[in-house]
């Protein structure tokens, strides 16, 4: 698999991957969620394609204080495979490479296969609980 940065060209297959991964939700427009992320540090939108096929995305960040994973997806016919792992091993050297000290991620409540696959790769669970207060709203 080879990992590069999201190009626009991309938009449609990564939606759909989304998708296909059980990552969309009502409450988040992924065409905005793309766009948002285009213009903060879009060199770290990551895709994995195999030859001409787009089968993982990764969004990582970092504010300064905290690094963060978001909408990490590996197509479902290409999971088990390692993919996932190397999409994590490149946010991460990303991450540390810019005096990044820890990554923090979320995941929904219930999501035994997503926090298997963070424990197996080096993840902890820490003991906070997540607030969130949406500002925009996307569904309307």
């Amino acid at each position: 698999m080879r990992i590069r940065p999201f190009m626009p060209s991309d938009e449609d297959v990564v939606i759909e991957l989304w998708r296909r991964c059980g990552l969309l939700r009502p409450w988040n427009d992924p065409h905005k969620d793309i766009l948002r992320k285009l213009s903060v540090q879009p060199e770290w939108f990551l895709v994995g394609t195999i030859g001409p096929k787009l089968v993982a995305s990764l969004m990582a960040g970092f504010d300064g204080h905290r690094g963060w994973i978001n909408y990490l997806a590996v197509d479902p016919g290409h999971q088990r495979r390692g993919y996932g792992r190397a999409m994590m091993a490149e946010a991460e050297r990303l991450l540390r490479d810019c005096g990044c000290p820890k990554i923090n991620l979320q995941l929904r409540r219930g999501n035994q296969r997503a926090a298997a696959f963070y424990e197996r790769v080096g993840f902890s669970e820490d003991p906070v609980v997540s607030f969130g207060k949406r500002l925009i709203a996307d569904d309307g």
